[in-house]
């Protein structure tokens, strides 16, 4: 009887730039190698800091995985095929259609780990990020190091020419500490 139940559910590692939030997942990914399970990574195709067909970590660790476009790809590459174990890195960058496709896929029995930003670099909620936190059934804040004070930091400070970004730019620039640093609550700053 037991064999026909399933066991899929949705884990979601969050937190600021320069959390490990990428090494958690590679981390979770790696144990399910190990345990001799079918796994397989997305990523965004807009991401391309490091390699294009690996997700990275900001200190060299790697995995391959398959850029895409859009969250219903994934449908495409998993098609006639059963996997124990999908990871989506940088989630925060795919529409809400990723929220109706890893609930599928948790229904379907797989396990789902997620990680991504919880907050863009205005420290407002990054969507779909609130709606995929809401339906995990894991939930896993990190923290980094703020530049600053050097205290537990939440946010993601982009800077430009060394210069805290406007409210008003754009909520989207991919990059890594040539643009970002991670700072707490109290450093955070927003030109208005």
């Amino acid at each position: 009887m037991l064999e026909n139940r399933k066991f899929g559910w949705i884990e979601c590692i969050c937190g600021s730039m320069f959390s490990g939030k990428s090494e958690e997942l590679l981390r979770r990914i790696k144990r399910g190698v190990i345990a001799k399970q079918k796994v397989l990574l997305f990523k965004p195709s807009i991401d391309k800091r490091y390699e294009e067909n690996k997700v990275a970590t900001h200190n060299g660790n790697s995995y391959e995985s398959i850029s895409i476009d859009n969250a219903e790809q994934i449908y495409s590459y998993i098609k006639d095929k059963k996997y124990d174990i999908i990871g989506i890195d940088e989630i925060q960058f795919f529409d809400n259609d990723i929220v109706k496709v890893i609930n599928e896929l948790a229904d379907g029995g797989v396990r789902v780990i997620v990680a991504g930003l919880d907050m863009d670099f205005k420290a407002e909620p990054f969507h779909p990020m609130p709606e995929i936190m809401a339906i995990s059934e894991m939930v896993t804040k990190l923290h980094a190091v703020c530049n600053k004070c050097g205290k537990e930091a939440s946010r993601s400070q982009r800077l430009i020419n060394g210069h805290p970004a406007k409210y008003d730019d754009p909520i989207v620039v991919i990059g890594a500490s040539e643009s970002y640093e991670a700072r707490c609550r109290h450093c955070h700053e927003i030109e208005k």
